[in-house]
């Protein structure tokens, strides 16, 4: 099942290009704003021990790192410019994610029940069940972002959004949240379709971008789902469905139409204690033992700033170099999404290179935080 076919075609907020390319942009945002956490725990865990948990979250990222391709290929298909450099297109951690069932913060955790827990969250499956049920009124006090439930000021909200404080909030309406993700991709379908049913009745079509800037197959390989080219509505279409569907299981399925099993079902599996296989319904997995251990992480502080390392020279300085490989790192995959596909391939493999640049912070002691390590800050 496509987004476009959970419901009966309805109206979309989307009425521009111009809008459609703000959600898109919004859509990358989100899809990176989940790698720094999973990376963070991934490279917590204990070398050598642990391996079941390395492996759910591995697989994970570099599936994050499809789903950022898929969104750029849709971008970039509608005549969009993808651009993973702007300021703060990386969050300010702790970043608020309104957009899902629950209010809640995304840290950046070294691996735990705390860290799972999030994770969950972030990738909880909800459909609404009504089209009044797919938007949820903000309540800015319980974000804990403005008194007695009234919204910031315009200006204050402009800069909340800019600074990655909080993401995922409606384009144009930031007085409502989507009720998950997967509704607010199924937004970006209708917009799709309404933009493209407009463009035809002109004779024409939105997706007039430069067929050279799209990612194909052959320059990214996950093991977890191909790269989908989008050269028009059914593959748009396509691209999103299974960005929804691998996130989410959207619609209850814990494999997605590539037989890979949902994020949300792969997390699951760590709090479970057991894999699934086909033919198990959700929350009751039946494959073979899953083993955590909770214990074998290095200890690091969550949500760790530059500042915190002031009393650790060389682990600041492996701070500061790292946080400049990252945004190396988003360069790569900004110049790949424009024009050089090639460079995705040393994006990926980059992706895994910066385990030791992590490495070097994760496994030092802090000098005045006692019991808690270094870790990468992510400021970029």
């Amino acid at each position: 099942m496509s987004v476009s076919e959970s419901a009966p075609p309805r109206g979309s907020r989307i009425q521009t290009i111009e809008e459609l390319h703000e959600y898109l942009y919004k859509g990358l945002q989100l899809e990176h704003a989940t790698l720094p956490p999973y990376l963070t725990a991934l490279y917590s865990l204990h070398p050598g021990k642990n391996s079941d948990a390395w492996h759910v979250i591995r697989v994970v990222a570099v599936e994050e790192m499809l789903h950022l391709t898929l969104v750029a290929n849709v971008m970039n298909a509608v005549g969009g410019t993808p651009d993973l450099t702007k300021p703060n297109f990386v969050p300010n951690y702790p970043t608020r994610l309104p957009c899902g069932p629950d209010y809640f913060e995304v840290h950046l955790r070294p691996f735990s029940r705390e860290a799972l827990d999030t994770f969950l969250k972030i990738e909880k499956p909800a459909q609404a069940d009504t089209e009044e049920d797919r938007f949820v009124p903000m309540d800015w006090a319980a974000l804990g972002l403005a008194p007695h439930g009234a919204a910031p000021p315009p200006e204050e909200l402009a800069e909340l959004e800019e600074s990655g404080t909080i993401l995922g909030l409606v384009p144009g309406d930031p007085s409502q949240r989507f009720s998950s993700i997967g509704e607010f991709y199924e937004e970006i379908v209708r917009g799709i379709n309404h933009l493209e049913d407009q463009a035809r009745t002109a004779g024409k079509t939105i997706f007039t971008g430069d067929p050279a800037r799209q990612v194909s197959p052959e320059y990214f390989y996950s093991g977890g789902g191909d790269v989908i080219e989008v050269t028009g509505r059914d593959t748009a279409v396509a691209a999103l469905t299974l960005v929804a569907e691998q996130g989410e299981g959207l619609y209850g399925g814990i494999f997605d139409s590539q037989d890979e099993i949902a994020h949300y079902y792969r997390f699951q599996q760590l709090n479970k204690g057991r894999y699934y296989q086909k033919g198990d319904s959700p929350g009751e997995p039946s494959g073979p033992d899953l083993n955590v251990d909770w214990d074998a992480v290095y200890p690091v502080k969550p949500d760790i700033k530059l500042a915190d390392l002031a009393g650790d020279p060389q682990v600041l300085a492996a701070a500061e170099e790292f946080n400049q490989f990252y945004a190396s790192f988003l360069a790569t995959i900004n110049l790949a999404y424009n024009g050089r596909p090639d460079l995705l391939l040393k994006a990926v493999w980059e992706m895994f290179r910066m385990r030791d640049g992590m490495n070097r912070l994760i496994r030092n002691p802090l000098t005045g935080h006692p019991g808690k390590n270094a870790g990468p800050t992510f400021e970029i």
